[in-house]
């Protein structure tokens, strides 16, 4: 645990429990955020043909769907909990690693 707060410049246990806590909640609420979004889209499992690549197809389609809705409950949940300024470099730093750095 040591080498993570030094690698996130954490300073107390209890600051790395509340950005754990924050990861927790932003992963299952953005997949519950984002359920509506999918439906009115009409991106069902069903729809997707009965063969090895439909399923695939469509879990991919719904990660890149959920994606962004995760980026922004991240930095609402890091600033809700207080820790606003950890959640916004890790935002950036995460965005600039896929390539999409430039929209900072």
């Amino acid at each position: 645990m040591q080498k993570l707060k030094e690698r996130w410049g954490v300073t107390s246990n209890f600051q790395l429990t509340i950005i754990f806590i924050v990861f927790a909640i932003t992963g299952s609420s953005s997949v519950y955020v984002a359920k509506p979004f999918l439906n009115l889209i009409g991106l069902h499992q069903a729809n997707f043909p009965d063969v090895w690549w439909g399923s695939t197809l469509y879990w991919i389609l719904r990660i890149l769907l959920i994606f962004p809705f995760y980026q922004v409950l991240l930095v609402i949940y890091g600033w809700l909990f207080g820790q606003f300024k950890f959640f916004w470099a890790f935002e950036k730093k995460m965005l600039k690693r896929i390539g999409l750095g430039f929209l900072f």
